[in-house]
C-alpha cells in the first residue's frame, strides 16, 4: 500500500510541476479543472448517483461550466470580476451553514438528502474551490503553495499526534480514526508554520505574509484558527458523505490514495475562505 500511494503522489507530482513552473497560469488551472470535475463526478455518486453515465453527466456539466470560466478569465487578463469577495463570502457562509447543520447530529439534514440537491451544492461548492485555486495561482505558484501546504501541514501533524498521543476521538460517529489529540497537534503545526511563512524573507512573499501585513500577528493567529477548523469539518463532511454513501473512498482514480475528493476534502471549505480573508 505504501509503494502504491507513493508512486501515485510521485505521478501526480510529475504532472503538476510542470505547470507550477509555467508562467502562464493556464496550464495548472485546465489541470486543476480535470481533476475537481472528476470530484464533482465523485460527489455525485456519493449523492446517490450510482451509475457512471449519471454520475459523468455532472461532471461533464461542471467541466463545460467551467470552461467557460477558464476562457473568460484568460480573456481578461486572468483579472477576476469585482463581485468576487461577496461570492467569498456567501460561498464561506455556505460552507459553515453546511457543516453547522451536519456535523454536529452526524448526518445530513433531511433536504440535503435528496440526489438532485446533494449533486447540485457539490457542483456550486467545487465551483468555489477551483476558481479560488485559480486566483491563488495567478498572484503565483509560491502564494497558492504557501496556503495548499498548510493542510497539508495539518493533515501530517494530526495523523503523527493522533498516533502517538491520540486517546479521545473527535468525531467517533463519522471518523473514528481523527483524534482530538491529533487536532491539537495539527494546530500547533499550522501556527508554527503559518508564523515561519510570515518571518522568514526567503518564502515572501506567501499567503501567510500577507495575511500578517492585514491583520496583524493576532490577526493571523485568528485566520490560522479558522483555515484549520474548515479545513478539518471539510474532511469530516466528506467522511460523512462516504458513511452515508455506504463507500470507504469517494473513487478509485488514485491508487493507494482513493478518490480526488478523498485528497481535496479539506481544501475545499479552506480555499474560498482564504480568498475572503484576504478580501477583509
Amino acid at each position: 500500500m505504501l509503494r502504491q500511494r507513493v508512486l501515485t503522489a510521485v505521478v501526480l507530482l510529475a504532472l503538476l510541476l510542470p505547470t507550477l513552473l509555467w508562467a502562464d497560469p493556464l496550464p495548472f488551472s485546465a489541470l486543476a479543472l480535470v481533476f475537481c470535475a472528476v470530484g464533482v463526478g465523485e460527489w455525485a455518486r456519493l449523492a446517490g448517483y450510482a451509475q457512471p453515465r449519471t454520475a459523468g453527466f455532472w461532471a461533464m456539466a461542471w467541466a463545460a461550466l467551467a470552461v467557460m470560466s477558464l476562457w473568460w478569465l484568460q480573456q481578461h487578463g486572468w483579472q477576476l470580476p469585482a463581485a468576487m469577495p461577496g461570492f467569498w463570502a456567501a460561498s464561506s457562509v455556505v460552507w459553515l451553514l453546511l457543516l453547522a447543520v451536519s456535523l454536529p447530529r452526524a448526518q445530513l439534514p433531511p433536504w440535503l438528502r435528496q440526489p438532485p440537491a446533494l449533486a447540485a451544492l457539490g457542483v456550486v461548492l467545487m465551483a468555489a474551490a477551483w476558481l479560488a485555486l485559480v486566483a491563488l495561482r495567478v498572484q503565483g505558484a509560491v502564494f497558492m503553495l504557501s496556503l495548499l501546504a498548510l493542510v497539508w501541514a495539518a493533515d501530517i501533524a494530526a495523523y503523527f499526534g493522533g498516533r502517538a498521543w491520540g486517546r479521545s476521538k473527535l468525531a467517533p460517529r463519522i471518523s473514528p480514526g481523527k483524534t482530538r489529540a491529533g487536532a491539537w497537534a495539527a494546530l500547533a503545526a499550522t501556527l508554527l508554520y503559518a508564523a515561519l511563512c510570515a518571518l522568514l524573507p526567503a518564502w515572501k512573499p506567501n499567503y501567510f505574509s500577507r495575511l500578517e501585513g492585514q491583520f496583524g500577528w493576532p490577526g493571523l493567529a485568528v485566520g490560522v484558527v479558522a483555515l484549520l477548523v474548515f479545513a478539518i469539518c471539510g474532511d469530516l463532511f466528506e467522511s460523512l458523505l462516504k458513511r452515508a454513501a455506504g463507500v470507504k473512498d469517494s473513487g478509485t482514480l488514485l491508487p493507494g490514495h482513493g478518490g480526488v475528493l478523498d485528497r481535496i476534502d479539506a481544501l475545499l471549505p479552506v480555499l474560498p475562505l482564504a480568498l475572503f480573508l484576504l478580501a477583509l
